[in-house]
């Protein structure tokens, strides 16, 4: 976690516009820069990207990855440009990618495929993004580039609180609409095909993605919950029904096609030996109500029925109707000042209420309130070389006083670990076994250690979701 933060502003960036012939699609497109304006884009923003997604320190994985991508990218409208494909430590069931080649895939993604064709589809559609510019002729647009900015808004301070509610709302990339999504899936099929992969593999990406979205709706009406928004690009909030989408993406991808089309299911599947499943040890660990995180020898508790926000630069916990927020950000401490040097330095000029010292399993803080409409609960943690800042406020007419007691339990929770919670602290990973005969998924959820609906996960992570069961003899992913 880090306390940085960037205003994207595409606009100023842009000192040519006109109209450009589209690469991919031969069509003319209005855009405001120029494909050198394009890469050195690309270029600097790929370097924020990875201060905000860090990337997976396996570089068997990565070589696979860029492997697969280039193979794909070789046989796209722009295979000039010089792609880079990254794997980000995150869980999230997500894929984007920046203007110039700069594709991410998120470790999230990667335990719910199958196969080296459905990663070569997901690596695909992001291509067809680049090679028809959806980027650059979205740059007047919020929902590509400007998120950066309000998702990081957090990390300057306290004075960002009242951003948490529009920050947990925001996936980082939305989407382009239903238009580009389909596009850039015509395109991403057609490259398969060109690169010898099986095009049907983009449909079974949508499959993937559909039972992850009826999964989910599932979960959130059992816990009372409003429906979850869509996962990876908003994809069925901008995507057409299933039998256009045989249609229009399968067709020419079909005709194509030429000899046998890859899927390579085992190849693939064997790369996923030991991938942390949820959260890694490197960002730490959500475990119920817990949050541990070893490097960082520390611990913390929110309330029942709050869920957590894990992300590169900050904590954030949330109750469950969102109206209120607390996040933890941190940063070094090298002129060791104390809590109150810290927080006074954090906050600036605004004035502080019910100051008071903070003291707690050998660590020591301060906590504040600063007064207004808004009021906010602030606090510093100093925990070793390490400074944590506390920031919590409520959302509307709601009043801090009303989850003051629970803004203040969760600051003076966080203690550091004992050995039986460095434990805690390590990740689950998935693992390959063959089924045996007879064994179904319910036996094997007796043995797993997912949270929740373990059985449902298990499909989930098999393609075997409702109701499927496993093969004798195949490979399947269990998380242990």
């Amino acid at each position: 976690m880090s306390l940085r933060y960037w205003a994207v502003g595409l606009l100023v960036l842009g000192q040519l516009s006109g109209c450009a012939v589209n690469p991919a699609t031969g069509r003319s497109n209005f855009v405001m820069m120029s494909e050198r304006q394009e890469l050195d884009l690309g270029q600097r923003y790929s370097q924020e990207i990875l201060k905000q997604y860090p990337r997976y320190a396996d570089e068997k994985l990565q070589a696979y990855v860029q492997q697969v991508g280039e193979r794909v990218a070789r046989h796209s409208h722009r295979s000039q440009l010089d792609y880079q494909f990254t794997v980000v430590d995150s869980p999230d069931i997500n894929a984007f990618a920046l203007p110039g080649g700069y594709i991410y895939i998120h470790r999230g993604l990667l335990a719910y495929l199958n196969s080296e064709a459905e990663l070569a589809a997901v690596l695909g559609h992001e291509v067809g993004h680049v090679t028809a510019r959806h980027g650059v002729q979205q740059q007047s647009q919020s929902s590509a580039w400007g998120i950066l900015g309000q998702a990081l808004a957090i990390g300057t301070g306290v004075g960002a609180a009242a951003d948490l509610a529009s920050v947990l709302g925001s996936a980082f990339v939305r989407g382009y609409g239903r238009d580009m999504e389909l596009e850039a899936d015509g395109l991403g099929a057609q490259y398969l095909a060109r690169s010898g992969y099986d095009p049907q593999a983009m449909i079974e990406v949508v499959k993937v993605l559909k039972n992850q979205e009826d999964f989910a709706r599932e979960q959130a009406a059992r816990r009372g919950q409003a429906q979850p928004a869509g996962g990876y690009h908003g994809v069925f909030d901008t995507h057409p029904d299933n039998d256009r989408r045989l249609q229009q993406v399968l067709g020419p991808a079909r005709a194509l096609a030429s000899g046998q089309q890859e899927v390579n299911r085992e190849a693939f599947i064997r790369h996923l030996e030991g991938l942390p499943f949820g959260d890694s040890a490197a960002s730490g660990v959500r475990r119920g109500q817990h949050f541990y995180h070893a490097e960082l020898d520390l611990t913390l508790e929110f309330p029942q029925g709050w869920s957590m926000v894990n992300r590169a630069d900050a904590l954030i916990g949330h109750s469950a109707d969102q109206q209120a927020f607390i996040a933890m950000t941190q940063q070094a401490n090298p002129q060791r000042l104390s809590a109150a040097q810290l927080l006074r330095q954090r906050v600036g000029g605004q004035r502080l209420q019910a100051e008071s010292e903070l003291h707690q399993a050998g660590l020591t803080g301060y906590s504040a309130i600063i007064p207004g409409a808004a009021a906010k609960r602030v606090a510093v943690l100093l925990h070793g070389q390490r400074a944590y800042l506390f920031v919590a406020a409520v959302r509307g007419r709601a009043s801090l006083g009303a989850q003051d007691d629970k803004f203040l339990k969760v600051i003076k929770s966080l203690r550091p670990l004992t050995a039986a919670e460095r434990r805690l602290a390590e990740p689950l990973r998935l693992h390959l076994v063959k089924a045996r005969s007879g064994q179904d998924m319910a036996a094997l959820a007796r043995q797993s250690k997912l949270p929740g609906d373990a059985q449902a996960t298990l499909r989930l992570l098999n393609n075997l979701y409702p109701a499927g069961e496993p093969a004798s003899g195949s490979w399947l992913k269990v998380v242990r």
